[in-house]
C-alpha cells in the first residue's frame, strides 16, 4: 500500500454526468495503480437541491462502471458539526469576520465596480468592523497579504501563479448558518488525508482561494491536478444538445460498462496509440502525467464503435444476464424459447447495443411471426407453395440440427426442384424471420429447432397469395 489517497467527491443535485464519470475513473485508476485509497464523497451541502435520488442514481451509476471505493461514502451533512467549529477557529483566530451587507448593498457594489471599470469583487467593508448588530451575516474568510500571491504546480496544467489582488473575500458560511463548497472542501479533504486532488478544470479558480484556506486552517495543501474538460464536437462545453450526457443514459441505451470505460480514459489520456484496454491494462499503464492539457472533445461515434467491439468480443453468457432486461422491455420472454447464448451468438456481430440485440431477438422469440410487407410480396407467392412443402419434408425428417445434417437436406430439395441455393434459401429465411435479420441460414436453423422450424413453415403456408 502507498499513501496516496485520492477522492471524488459528486453534488447529489443530478446524474452522474460524462465529465463526472471521467474524473472518477481518473482517481480510480491511479489508486488502484499505486496502490493507494479511493474516497467516495457525497458533497451534499446544497441541502435544498440534494436528493437521495441522486446519491442513489451516482451511487448505481459507480457500481455499473465498475469504479468500487475502498473509503465511503461519506456524507457532508453528517459533519456539520466539524465545518462550525472551524469557522469558530478562523474566527477567533480573527481570520474571518461577519459580514451584515445585504444583498442589496452587494449588488449595488457590484454595478459600481463594473461601471467604473473594476474587478466586481467585495470590497471589504465589514473588514474590521467590531460590533455585531442583531442582523443576519455571512462569514467571510479575510485573505491574508492583499499584495501576496499564491503559486502552486498543478500536475496537468504546470506552474500557476495568482495575485491575491484578483481574489476577494470569499463566503464561508450563510446567513442560515450553512458551510459553502470552498471551505467545506477544504476541511474534508485535509480531515480526509487526501494528497492528491483529480478534479475538472472548471475547480481550478477555486484553488487559489482553497490553498489560502488550508494554510489558515494550519493543513498542509496537497497536489492538484485538474482535467481539461469535454466537448461536444462543436467544441463547446458538453452539454444536452450534443446528446446524452449522464452515464446511466448510455446503460439505458445499451451500452458496455467496459466500452464506456474504455471511451472515458480516451478523453485525455492516451498510451502510444493503442485504443482497446481492459481495467487491468489500464490499471497498469494510467498515469497522470500522460494525461493532455487540452479538452477532449466527446464523439458518439466512436463509443459506438467501441461498445460494437465489446459486445463482438464478449462472452454469451455475460452478454445473456445484461440483455435479459432489454428483452423484457421489448415485451420479450426468452424462457421456454430458443437457447438465450445461441441466439446472441447469432447476433454479436450486427449489433452495437443491447437494445439493437435485444430488437434483434425478437424474431427467435415470436409465437406468431409478423411479416414486413415486403418479404411477404416477394416470398409469400403461391407459386412457393411446391419450394414450401418440400422444406417442410425435408427439415422434418431431418435427424439433427446441425450444419452436416441440414446442409444434405436442404440440398435434397435443390436438386428435386432444380432450383440454386439462393432461391432456396431466400424464401426459408423468409418464412423463419418475417424480413428481419438473421445469421446464415443453418445456424439460423440449429438455433430455432424443428419444431420451430416446422411451425413457422406452416405460418408461410398458410399466408401464401
Amino acid at each position: 500500500m502507498s499513501d496516496l489517497r485520492v477522492r471524488f467527491a459528486p453534488s447529489p443535485t443530478g446524474t452522474l454526468h460524462i465529465g463526472g464519470a471521467r474524473t472518477a475513473l481518473f482517481n480510480y485508476l491511479l489508486a488502484k495503480k499505486e496502490q493507494g485509497t479511493f474516497v467516495l464523497r457525497i458533497e451534499d451541502t446544497d441541502v435544498e437541491r440534494s436528493t437521495q435520488a441522486s446519491v442513489d442514481t451516482i451511487l448505481d451509476a459507480m457500481s455499473w462502471l465498475g469504479l468500487s471505493c475502498d473509503e465511503g461514502p461519506f456524507y457532508q451533512t453528517e459533519r456539520f458539526d466539524l465545518y462550525r467549529e472551524k469557522v469558530q477557529q478562523l474566527l477567533e483566530e480573527e481570520k474571518a469576520y461577519r459580514c451584515y451587507c445585504t444583498a442589496e448593498e452587494l449588488n449595488a457594489k457590484r454595478e459600481a465596480a463594473i461601471k467604473e471599470g473594476r474587478k466586481p469583487k467585495y470590497d471589504g467593508t465589514c473588514r474590521n468592523r467590531s460590533d455585531q448588530p442583531d442582523a443576519p451575516y455571512v462569514v467571510r474568510f479575510k485573505l491574508p497579504d492583499p499584495d501576496g500571491e499564491v503559486c502552486f504546480v498543478d500536475r496537468i496544467k504546470g506552474a500557476i501563479t495568482v495575485r491575491n489582488e484578483e481574489l476577494d473575500d470569499l463566503i464561508i458560511q450563510r446567513t442560515d448558518g450553512t458551510p459553502t463548497y470552498n471551505f467545506v472542501v477544504v476541511i474534508d479533504d485535509a480531515e480526509m488525508g487526501i494528497n492528491l486532488v483529480i478534479r475538472g478544470d472548471d475547480h481550478i479558480n477555486n484553488t487559489p482561494r482553497q490553498i489560502h484556506l488550508y494554510r489558515a486552517l494550519g493543513y498542509e495543501v496537497p497536489q492538484f491536478a485538474h482535467v481539461p474538460m469535454i466537448l461536444g464536437n462543436d467544441k463547446k462545453r458538453l452539454s444536452k444538445r450534443h446528446g446524452a450526457t449522464s452515464v446511466m443514459d448510455y446503460q439505458q441505451q445499451g451500452f458496455l460498462p467496459e466500452a464506456m470505460i474504455n471511451y472515458l480514459v480516451r478523453l485525455g489520456w492516451s498510451h502510444g496509440d493503442e485504443e482497446i484496454f481492459s481495467m487491468d491494462e489500464l490499471i497498469e499503464k494510467f498515469s497522470i502525467d500522460a494525461v493532455g492539457r487540452s479538452a477532449g472533445v466527446f464523439n458518439p461515434e466512436k463509443l459506438l464503435w467501441l461498445n460494437s467491439h465489446y459486445i463482438k468480443t464478449s462472452d454469451p453468457a455475460a452478454l445473456a444476464k445484461l440483455l435479459l432486461p432489454f428483452l423484457v422491455k421489448q415485451g420479450i420472454d426468452p424462457t421456454g424459447g430458443p437457447d438465450l447464448q445461441a441466439v446472441i451468438k447469432g447476433l454479436q456481430e450486427r449489433s452495437s447495443t443491447l437494445v439493437q440485440m435485444a430488437e434483434g431477438a425478437g424474431f427467435y422469440y415470436a409465437e406468431q411471426l409478423e411479416f414486413d410487407e415486403k418479404t411477404a410480396a416477394k416470398f409469400l407467392l403461391e407459386e412457393n407453395r411446391p419450394l414450401f412443402r418440400e422444406l417442410k419434408i425435408a427439415l422434418e425428417a431431418c435427424s439433427r440440427y446441425d450444419e452436416a445434417n441440414l446442409e444434405p437436406a436442404l440440398n435434397m430439395v435443390i436438386e428435386k426442384l432444380g432450383l440454386k441455393f439462393g432461391k432456396v434459401a431466400q424464401p426459408l429465411r423468409a418464412a423463419l424471420t418475417g424480413g428481419a435479420p438473421s445469421p446464415g441460414i443453418y445456424e439460423l436453423l440449429e438455433v430455432l429447432g424443428r419444431e420451430r422450424v416446422i411451425r413457422r413453415i406452416d405460418n408461410a403456408l398458410s399466408q401464401l397469395k
